[in-house]
């Protein structure tokens, strides 16, 4: 059953009445409603045009975060092959909420890393809801080594809220393991592209995305922190979210003026969780593209030339 976001119940009332036609026609063979479903269909359709035609940057951010989004996990299993999970920081713990390891993308050896959210109850609390603790980010590190020490491409798929705040992951160094996961991406020798597929927040994002190529989703976002968090902060009322994310320029098109990312991935009509599979593979296209535009490369340019892109961001399109 297709789970409909806050602005999108007027579709969700004709599309369920299409619906409730069809039933109608499945239980009574002599019914003929033909004509009006397809009419139904013609208008949901161009409400939905016009809904995702002109989405404002908070409507942005809950699709998002729409639970039937494709997540870490979707990916992996549809563009990789062979893929050798890797757990455990070989410290503390396996934080669930990282998922990497070895895989062939188009038949090519990779290392991939992702946040995954988890799909239902028991898996969104395992996963901590994408939100990755200290050993999550040392996995990470260790599978960045592992990839510096073979010449593996990697490839980061970021969907996170931002890191876990809690108690016990400050305790365990939360902001040290981020820095060294962020240092790791500016030192490894070996392409870096990454692909923001849903949230990107804060530190817990930059720590996988200081990469060669950045790539955001048509309907992702990337910010320091979320728009209910700068509302709660700058106006002590986290109602006021929409003004925030007005402001925050966290869309995919407004990062890509501002040079932060480099790319931006068309979602189908109505977004990735619509239509997962077209969405999977513009995402599998895109990290294709971004890693032939880095081959051939030694490991001293792209370590220079991922060092200077950061060094650069922010000052293109600041005066837009």
């Amino acid at each position: 059953m297709t789970q409909y976001l806050d602005f999108e119940k007027p579709l969700a009332e004709i599309e369920g009445k299409a619906e409730e036609l069809r039933a109608l026609a499945r239980a009574n063979a002599e019914m003929d409603i033909t004509d009006e479903a397809k009419a139904l269909d013609a208008k949901a359709a161009k409400l939905l045009d016009e809904l995702y035609g002109s989405l404002t940057p908070w409507r942005k951010c809950q699709v998002a975060r729409h639970p039937e989004r494709p997540h870490c996990t979707d990916y992996i299993e549809a563009l990789f092959t062979e893929y050798t999970p890797l757990a455990g920081d070989r410290n503390f713990a396996d934080d669930l909420a990282v998922m990497g390891g070895l895989a062939r993308f188009n038949d090519r050896p990779v290392i991939v890393i992702g946040h995954e959210k988890g799909n239902d109850t028991k898996s969104r609390i395992e996963r901590n809801f994408g939100m990755a603790r200290p050993e999550g980010y040392r996995k990470a590190v260790r599978l960045m080594e592992l990839a510096g020490k073979f010449g593996l491409p990697v490839i980061t798929l970021v969907d996170t809220p931002g890191a876990y705040p809690g108690k016990g992951a400050e305790e365990r160094g939360q902001s040290e393991a981020i820095a060294r996961s962020t240092e790791k991406c500016l030192q490894i020798g070996v392409p870096l592209v990454s692909v923001i597929i849903g949230e990107g927040g804060s530190g817990g994002a930059v720590a996988f995305a200081t990469a060669n190529r950045v790539a955001m989703m048509e309907h992702s976002v990337y910010s320091v922190i979320t728009p209910e968090g700068c509302a709660s902060i700058l106006w002590k009322d986290a109602e006021k979210m929409r003004e925030a994310a007005e402001a925050m320029r966290l869309t995919a098109d407004d990062l890509r003026k501002l040079g932060v990312t480099d790319r931006i991935i068309s979602e189908p009509k109505g977004g990735a969780h619509r239509h997962p599979k077209e969405a999977i593979d513009a995402v599998g296209k895109a990290i294709s593209e971004m890693l032939k535009e880095l081959d051939g490369k030694d490991a001293k340019t792209l370590v220079a030339e991922r060092r200077r892109k950061f060094l650069d961001m922010g000052g293109k399109g600041l005066a837009a």
